[in-house]
């Protein structure tokens, strides 16, 4: 083996039952390489990284981590050897400070005390090489996510590791960000670091990677240096078919104006100041802004999430009043989250649970729940949501992030709301996927549904949308119609407030 590899996949298979996910991988990660691994939500990807990190046991094959072969029982382990991992889905605690978290399972020790003195002075040193601006006494739970996903990768760094395992890095980032965290890496990579960086983003792949990995179904379809790879061939190596487009066509028609925010003003920071527009029944309307612009929090306001101060919600000239999330739902309205296993399923239950935990009340007979018509609503939807699946007892958290994300749309899906709030719907979708929910949502449009989704990347806002409203610091900046706007327009209304 060349001794520049760092990292060395052999023959490696993982089967669940009689469900081979994993068939006869061959890898390599040269020293100071960013390799990309791309493939369908299911296709394997997940696995992998669970089989070198030690939380799956594998069925056979090797990897050998610079010309040494390893065998890890735990991510503990792989961290301990150098090798670690930034989940996309951050694990984090929340209610301890950025320190803590930095050090959480090694605590250094002065006279058996743990130095807080030392980790506060490791974390500034730490935070001002990498060129982070984080004050490590700040408590998580008050960071955005974009904030504490770079936390994250911070930690990585400072065990020091030869490989670091990206998994979705920049879901949450800003343009800045993005651009920060590719520093960061190229910075990193100068060092003899090698990143797998795992993404669904054409753009990141093409623009970091050195290479790109394509799984399908299990097996590698492709290796390839990213000079002289090409965005129609990877798409067709990843969903076995060539992809004509990225977006369908967004043949709705929108009709009258039925759902409208005046004046709308929350109570509790970040605080929502005067926003006011209306939406047509059978629209597609897009909310666009930087990380922080108040995006969410909007969804989380007219959702019954996030207390209004002041300002009225009135759906067909009747004005509503949401005290809960109850309130919202009873109004015919869905929320589907931002971050899914934080707010949006409950991670310990089969995929039937929760199916169908938002619509109970429809799947009773006689007063009782028919677990019968529970199971016949799970299967529905995982046809529906074409979800890959064993069967609908499967836990949720053996669901790869996309398959995850069409059971908590296809949860919402069974109560047929008619105004339905999408918080970054296909964020850790692989491209396949995303086309298919892209066309449930000009699907429930064309049935009347009024279609109110939020996007952080600008082509998916203006692919799929009738009109744009564009968020800068928790205000309006502006509504355009879609067909008659581009990027450049977005990003000069987004910094309108900044």
């Amino acid at each position: 083996m060349d001794d520049d590899v760092v990292l060395q996949i052999k023959n490696l298979s993982k089967s669940f039952g009689n469900n081979k996910v994993l068939d006869g991988i061959n890898l390599q990660v040269h020293k100071g390489m960013v390799i990309g691994l791309m493939g369908e939500n299911g296709a394997g990807k997940s696995t992998m990284m669970k089989c070198l990190f030690g939380i799956y046991a594998k069925d056979e094959g090797q990897f050998t981590l610079s010309g040494r072969p390893i065998d890890f029982k735990s991510p503990k382990e792989a961290l301990e050897n150098c090798v670690a991992m930034v989940h996309q889905e951050l694990n984090q605690c929340l209610d301890r400070t950025v320190v803590d978290n930095m050090f959480l399972g090694r605590y250094p020790l002065r006279f058996g005390i743990i130095d807080e003195r030392r980790m506060q002075k490791e974390c500034i040193n730490l935070f001002h090489s990498l060129e982070m601006n984080v004050d490590p006494r700040r408590i998580m739970r008050t960071m955005s996510v974009a904030q504490r996903q770079m936390v994250e990768i911070a930690k990585a760094v400072s065990y020091n590791a030869k490989l670091i395992v990206l998994d979705e890095p920049t879901s949450s980032l800003t343009d800045n960000e993005v651009e920060k965290l590719f520093s960061i890496i190229n910075n990193l990579k100068t060092q003899g670091v090698s990143f797998i960086y795992i993404s669904h983003r054409m753009d990141e792949i093409f623009h970091i990677c050195d290479e790109v990995a394509v799984l399908r179904d299990g097996k590698m379809i492709l290796t390839k240096d990213t000079k002289t790879a090409d965005m129609d061939e990877i798409i067709s190596a990843m969903v076995g078919r060539s992809l004509e487009k990225r977006y369908p066509d967004v043949d709705n028609v929108p009709g009258d104006y039925c759902f409208e925010i005046k004046n709308l003003t929350t109570k509790y920071a970040p605080v929502l100041k005067d926003i006011s527009f209306s939406v047509r029944r059978g629209e597609i309307f897009g909310l666009y802004g930087l990380v922080g612009a108040g995006r969410s929090e909007l969804l989380e306001a007219l959702f019954g999430v996030r207390t209004i101060a002041s300002g009225s919600l009135l759906y067909d000239g009747r004005k509503l009043h949401f005290n809960s999330s109850r309130d919202a739902m009873d109004s015919s309205f869905a929320l589907v989250t931002e971050e899914r296993k934080f707010n949006g399923m409950f991670v310990k239950a089969s995929i039937e649970f929760n199916t169908t935990i938002t619509n109970l009340e429809s799947y009773k007979t006689g007063g009782i729940l028919s677990n019968r018509k529970m199971l016949d609503a799970a299967n529905r939807e995982i046809v529906q949501m074409k979800t890959k699946c064993v069967s609908a007892a499967e836990l949720i958290s053996a669901l790869s992030g996309g398959n995850q994300q069409k059971v908590i749309i296809g949860k919402w899906m069974e109560r047929e709301p008619e105004v339905f709030l999408m918080d970054e719907p296909t964020r850790g979708i692989d491209v396949g996927a995303k086309y298919e929910i892209y066309q449930l949502i000009i699907k429930m449009a064309k049935a009347g549904k009024t279609i109110l989704v939020v996007s952080s990347e600008m082509p998916e806002i203006l692919g799929i949308t009738n009109r744009i409203a564009v968020m800068s610091n928790h205000r309006l900046a502006g509504i355009v119609d879609t067909k008659d706007t581009d990027q450049e327009a977005l990003l000069k209304l987004s910094a309108k407030y900044v």
